[in-house]
């Protein structure tokens, strides 16, 4: 796997190595050894999996301590935007944001370390998303920023006004209203 190192220290693009043939193609999704030596030593405990039209958005979304979650995500139909924004208080890179395109085609994935906020656009007609975790869902513990928050700069493909999304996404605040649960 190609591990490539983003503006924000911690969050990484994995290109996996594709071995295809006139078959298809085979790939390595997830190694734990491979990823705990060239990521970072994490115990992935739950997986889930989300299926949504063009138009949705989804997040940000993070788990407060000590409920928070990190997170390897990746596009398996379809096509994403994804986006990780750093919500640790006193980071450098605080209200910062990386964002990559996910799809069917490009295979890769995208890890989000815990102290971060998370959400997709969905780019595609149809888009299948999974996701691994290191913590358990707990819904005592969600938390969100407004995706709609002009000020974090996200240039999501697609108009966040005219976008799907759900009740709870509606409802959170954006950054500057936001007292962070985490810190460095």
């Amino acid at each position: 796997m190609n591990v490539i190192k983003t503006d924000i220290e911690g969050v990484v693009i994995i290109e996996p190595r594709i071995f295809p043939d006139s078959r298809g193609y085979f790939f390595e999704s997830y190694n734990k050894e491979v990823f705990d030596r060239e990521v970072t030593p994490v115990d992935f405990v739950q997986d889930n999996e989300s299926c949504s039209t063009r138009g949705v958005m989804r997040g940000l979304h993070f788990q407060c301590p000590p409920y928070a979650q990190a997170k390897l995500v990746r596009c398996v139909r379809g096509r994403v935007l994804d986006v990780a924004v750093d919500i640790r208080r006193g980071s450098p890179t605080y209200g910062r944001h990386v964002a990559v395109e996910l799809s069917e085609e490009n295979h890769r994935q995208f890890f989000i370390p815990r102290g971060f906020a998370h959400g997709f656009a969905v780019l595609s007609d149809v888009a299948v998303f999974q996701y691994k975790c290191d913590n358990y869902y707990a819904p005592q513990a969600d938390g969100g920023i407004s995706i709609r928050d002009t000020s974090l700069g996200i240039d999501w493909q697609i108009d966040p006004a005219e976008a799907l999304l759900s009740d709870k996404d509606l409802r959170h605040p954006v950054l500057a209203d936001f007292d962070s649960p985490f810190s460095l």
